[in-house]
C-alpha cells in the first residue's frame, strides 16, 4: 500500500510499504478521509514521533476491510470512525473507564502507524459505527469534535446556561467548542481570536460580531469585562502565557478557567496574576483528549447525536481538501501559514 512515512524529523516520504494484516482484536480499515491535526505539524517537522519510521495521522474515518482473530466478522464493510488512543485497560484510570488518562497507552499516528495511508489497523474496540447521514469527511473530524466536547462537558459542569463564557483561541478546536457551546444552549459567548478569518468563522459558529475580540488590538481582559462584567467560564485554547493570563484577569470572582490548548512553551505566571487566582478563588481545570467507552454517554456518542440532530455542520470547518499524494502540501500550509486554513482534509484517493 501507499503511505506517508516519517523517517526522521523533517523527513517524510510518500512510498510503498507492506500491507499490515490485522492482529488479534484488530481490524484493517480502508482510510476514506483523514484530517491533519495541529499536533501533526510539530511531530513531523520539530519533535518527531515516539518511534520512527512511523506513519502519522490520527483523525480519520474509513471502511472495515478485514477483521482479525477475536473480532466480529460482521464488522467487515462497516463505515467507522476510530478513537486513536489505545488504552492498556489495566491502570487505575482505565479501571474507571477514564481511558483518556491511561498511564500506559498506545496511540495511532504517534506511537504506532496511523492513517496517512491507504489502510490502517486499529482495535475493534476503538470503532464507532457511522450513521448513513454522516459523511466520511465529517467522521474524520469526530476526534477533534470529541476533544472540544470533552472540554465543554468538563468546563460547563454545574454552570448555568446564562453564564458568561469566553473562548480564547479560534483554531479548529476553539471554533468547534464555540459551535458546541451554542448548540448546548449557551448564549453569552465571547470569542477571542487574532485573524479576520476567525471572526468570520466565529460568526458561522453563532458568535455575534460584537462578541468577537481581536487580540491584536490589545486590552483583551478589559474588553472581556466590558462585555460581560467578568467571565464565569474561560476556555484557554492556545497554550500561551498571555492567553492564560487574560483569563485570570478577566474571570469573575469564583470563575472557572479550563486549559485546553497544548503549550507552545513553558507556562509561567507573574506574581500579580497568581495572586488573582487566590483572591478570586478561581477554579482551574485541565482537560485532555476525549472520553470513549463505547457507551452512549461518552463524548464520541455525544458528537454523533448532535450531528444526527442537525445542530452541528462539521463540514464548515474544512478549509482545504487535498488528495493523499498532497499531504506534504497541507502540512507545509499549516507549518508556514502561507494560506488561511481551518481543517485540512485528505481524501482517500491517491
Amino acid at each position: 500500500m501507499k503511505a506517508w512515512v516519517l523517517k526522521d524529523i523533517g523527513d517524510i516520504k510518500y512510498e510503498e510499504v507492506p500491507l499490515q494484516e490485522p492482529g488479534s482484536g484488530f481490524v484493517m480499515i480502508k482510510v476514506m478521509a483523514a484530517g491533519i491535526c495541529g499536533s501533526d505539524v510539530p511531530r513531523v517537522y520539530r519533535t518527531g514521533a515516539h518511534r520512527m519510521p512511523l506513519i502519522p495521522g490520527h483523525e480519520f474515518s474509513g471502511m472495515v476491510e478485514e477483521t482479525g482473530e477475536g473480532t466480529d466478522p460482521q464488522l467487515k464493510g462497516k463505515r467507522v470512525g476510530v478513537f486513536p488512543l489505545i488504552p492498556c485497560r489495566k491502570c487505575g484510570p482505565c479501571r474507571q473507564q477514564l481511558y483518556e488518562m491511561c498511564r500506559d497507552y498506545d496511540y495511532l499516528g504517534s506511537r504506532r502507524d496511523g492513517a496517512f495511508a491507504e489502510y490502517v489497523c486499529a482495535p475493534a474496540d476503538n470503532l464507532i459505527e457511522l450513521p448513513s447521514g454522516v459523511s466520511f469527511e465529517t467522521a474524520a473530524m469526530l476526534e477533534p469534535m470529541a476533544v472540544a466536547v470533552h472540554a465543554m462537558r468538563k468546563g460547563t459542569s454545574g454552570i448555568v446556561k446564562d453564564a458568561a463564557v469566553c473562548v480564547c483561541g479560534l483554531g479548529t478546536i476553539g471554533l468547534m467548542l464555540c459551535a458546541f457551546l451554542k448548540d448546548a444552549g449557551f448564549e453569552r459567548i465571547i470569542a477571542v481570536g487574532n485573524k479576520d478569518s476567525q471572526k468570520e468563522r466565529a460568526a458561522d459558529a453563532g458568535i455575534a460580531a460584537d462578541a468577537f475580540i481581536d487580540s491584536r488590538d490589545g486590552g483583551v481582559s478589559e474588553k472581556i469585562k466590558d462585555i460581560c462584567g467578568g467571565a464565569d467560564l474561560y476556555f484557554e485554547c492556545v497554550g500561551k502565557n498571555e492567553c492564560l493570563s487574560y483569563g485570570v484577569e478577566a474571570a469573575a470572582p469564583g470563575g472557572r478557567i479550563v486549559t485546553v490548548g497544548n503549550p507552545a512553551s513553558d507556562m509561567l505566571l507573574e506574581k500579580n496574576i497568581y495572586w488573582k487566582i487566590l483572591r478570586n478563588q478561581l477554579d482551574i481545570r485541565g482537560t485532555w483528549n476525549s472520553s470513549f467507552t463505547g457507551e452512549e454517554s461518552d463524548d464520541w456518542h455525544y458528537v454523533l447525536d448532535r450531528l444526527n440532530a442537525g445542530g452541528i455542520n462539521a463540514e464548515k470547518f474544512i478549509s482545504h481538501r487535498l488528495r493523499l499524494t498532497e499531504l506534504d502540501k497541507g502540512l507545509k500550509i499549516m507549518r508556514d501559514k502561507t494560506e488561511d486554513y481551518c481543517k485540512v482534509m485528505i481524501s482517500a484517493s491517491g
